[in-house]
């Protein structure tokens, strides 16, 4: 699309127009259709992040409706990351990109209704976590080491004084995914966050002594990354992620 300046009712003189890309719209819910035609937009590239929305009023005057529509669906594309509203001088309704951690958050939300069991998931894992595990070992940076390494530290620092929680474990692993560099990867890691924490917690219960075994099998993890040892960062992770499962599968079994 051409770039063009934005008319006076736009306020944003020498700035990319949006206004013409919209049209009215005459049915019920008529929010969730305005909604739905941005959308459409975003996906077809006719609006990109870093563009300015029109004016509420322009808005209103384009899509035919009140000034209250025009602000709920705004709200919802908000609240899904696909808009930003700043306020100000320089303020308005900006498009924008979803990060993977909003996005995962979303999906979150769609799984925990879906029926399943902590030994599911760990099961998952299995799959998902042994499987990026060589381009974990490939890719990642001195700053992901880093960043690893000062989780681990906290890690072992709150098992000396007793703090330690498996949300740290869970942090840590969805850090591992990260240094991927892959946004599908952090997505899909963000995504299984709640479920991952909630089977940690489950075998955490069956097993108390799995965060002390664990924590210090993350360090093990973290130097087999960082002299880029894929077979025993493999090794590693299957023997943190199977006595998990292990765990869950027997939960009364001896530690």
């Amino acid at each position: 699309m051409a770039n063009a300046s934005v008319g006076p009712s736009d306020g944003t003189p020498g700035k990319r127009s949006t206004a013409d890309l919209f049209s009215p719209v005459s049915v019920d819910r008529i929010s969730e259709v305005i909604v739905e035609q941005m959308r459409l937009l975003i996906r077809e590239g006719k609006l990109v992040p870093g563009d300015r929305l029109p004016s509420e009023r322009n808005l209103c005057e384009r899509f035919g409706v009140s000034r209250v529509t025009v602000r709920e669906a705004l709200r919802v594309l908000e609240a899904s990351g696909l808009v930003q509203i700043r306020v100000g001088a320089r303020g308005g309704a900006f498009v924008t990109r979803p990060s993977s951690e909003r996005v995962g958050k979303g999906l979150a939300e769609l799984l925990t209704l879906t029926p399943m069991t902590a030994l599911d998931v760990t099961e998952a894992r299995m799959v998902v976590e042994l499987g990026i595990l060589p381009l974990v070992v490939e890719r990642a940076t001195e700053e992901d080491v880093a960043e690893l390494r000062v989780l681990v530290d906290q890690g072992l620092s709150a098992l000396e004084n007793g703090s330690y929680t498996m949300a740290m474990s869970a942090a840590f692993h969805v850090r591992v995914a990260s240094s991927v560099h892959n946004p599908a990867i952090e997505m899909l890691v963000h995504t299984f966050h709640g479920p991952l924490l909630m089977s940690l917690q489950q075998a955490q219960v069956a097993a108390p002594l799995m965060g002390l075994r664990g924590a210090h099998e993350h360090l093990e993890l973290v130097e087999a990354i960082e002299q880029r040892d894929v077979e025993r960062a493999r090794d590693v992770m299957t023997r943190h992620l199977q006595r998990t499962a292990d765990r869950l599968a027997n939960p009364d079994g001896e530690e």
